[in-house]
């Protein structure tokens, strides 16, 4: 059996995504798609366009960074704007998107074409902070999806408090699972300072005492690249020297692009730091990281897979897709082949807890040890 540690479902990003006003999403989603790698295109002849239209490149991580270009959400994955009197488009989501929505109802239904019998629902902000949408997504299909909270993390060092009780709410009266924290995005309001600094423990103290893990999606946040997202490591080393016991999940695994070495990935000795705690997972998401340098089915990362296998261990992985966003490159069943197929250097035991085993252990869920097929429990 399969479960997909990493999926979405989407409100409209034609309204408010439980932010106060419209025009709040959107300038997230601004940045978002401003300093994003997929290629600006110019509507009118197909040439290419330039991010530093939508945002200052060299402000990127804060949404002053932003320039008046008459942003917009379209259709169909896409997302335009207006310079010099060209019209620009950059297609972030699938084609599929048409509507920039992505309800549960159509996440269940690629599950099961693919046969993918559970996922568990991730967070950003440019795609809505609301909980109860999730909550409702999870009620929808409690035997299917299972959600992570999330809150506005520049509004944690400010309103402890406060955040603590939205995270309290979604967990105890919402059903969901646990917290997606995303420490760029305290960046975009410019607050720069690490994330488990005094102010923020009064809200972590109080997480910790739930009971549930914590999601944390790791990133640059500021030049040069590679020292920043270092120094993020070394921040969550922090934090887990404090709070030994909370379960905490690196989401994407690893910022693999930034460890590019020719045709393999490679890795400084600073990337194992966080894994010596016992409590400390990794996902697998290559293909929405690496889809639009390598091919399908990726034999590059192969080296990396075992590394990881060998230096973390298959019940500390699990295996996630990013699902609709990744279909702008691989479909469902690719992502899935990607690893029972082509990785046949990985054993039974380990594709069975990656590919399932290991977020249900995480998360409490009865999964029976069934291998690698695609059967889905209804």
């Amino acid at each position: 059996m399969i479960f997909d540690g990493h999926a979405y479902t989407i409100p409209s990003l034609h309204g408010n995504g439980e932010f106060e006003l419209p025009q709040q999403l959107l300038r997230h989603l601004q940045q978002a798609i401003g300093a994003h790698h997929q290629p600006p295109i110019n509507a009118g002849d197909g040439s290419p366009g330039d991010n530093g239209d939508l945002i200052d490149l060299s402000n990127w991580p804060s949404l002053d960074s932003l320039k008046e270009c008459g942003f917009r959400t379209a259709t169909n994955g896409r997302f335009e704007w207006t310079a010099n009197g060209q019209h620009y488009y950059k297609q972030y989501f699938p084609p599929s998107v048409n509507d920039m929505q992505y309800p549960a109802d159509r996440l269940v239904a690629e599950m099961d074409y693919a046969g993918v019998a559970r996922s568990l629902l991730h967070r950003t902000p440019y795609l809505g902070i609301g909980n109860k949408f999730i909550s409702e997504c999870v009620a929808e299909h409690p035997d299917r999806l299972m959600g992570l909270a999330h809150v506005e993390e520049w509004l944690v060092a400010p309103d402890p408090e406060g955040s603590l009780a939205k995270v309290e709410w979604a967990i105890k009266e919402g059903g969901l699972s646990g917290l997606h924290f995303l420490p760029p995005q305290m960046d975009l309001y410019n607050q720069s300072g690490p994330w488990d600094s005094p102010d923020f423990r009064p809200f972590w103290d109080g997480f910790a005492r739930l009971g549930v893990p914590v999601f944390f999606s790791l990133k640059e946040r500021v030049e040069p690249r590679l020292a920043s997202y270092l120094n993020e490591l070394k921040t969550v080393v922090r934090w887990m020297e404090r709070y030994p016991d909370v379960p905490v999940v690196l989401t994407h695994g690893v910022q693999w692009r930034l460890f590019m070495d020719g045709d393999r990935l490679t890795f400084p000795e600073e990337v194992w730091a966080p894994f010596e705690n016992p409590n400390v997972y990794q996902q697998f998401l290559f293909p929405i990281a690496l889809g639009a340098v390598w091919d399908y089915p990726m034999p590059q990362v192969h080296s990396a897979i075992e590394e990881c296998v060998k230096r973390i261990g298959a019940d500390r992985i699990m295996w996630g897709t990013d699902m609709p966003i990744v279909m702008r490159f691989w479909t469902y069943q690719q992502n899935i082949d990607f690893i029972t197929r082509y990785c046949n250097f990985l054993s039974k035991k380990d594709t069975d807890l990656i590919m399932g085993g290991t977020i249900a252990n995480l998360l409490g869920v009865d999964w029976p040890e069934s291998g690698s097929g695609h059967s889905v429990a209804n």
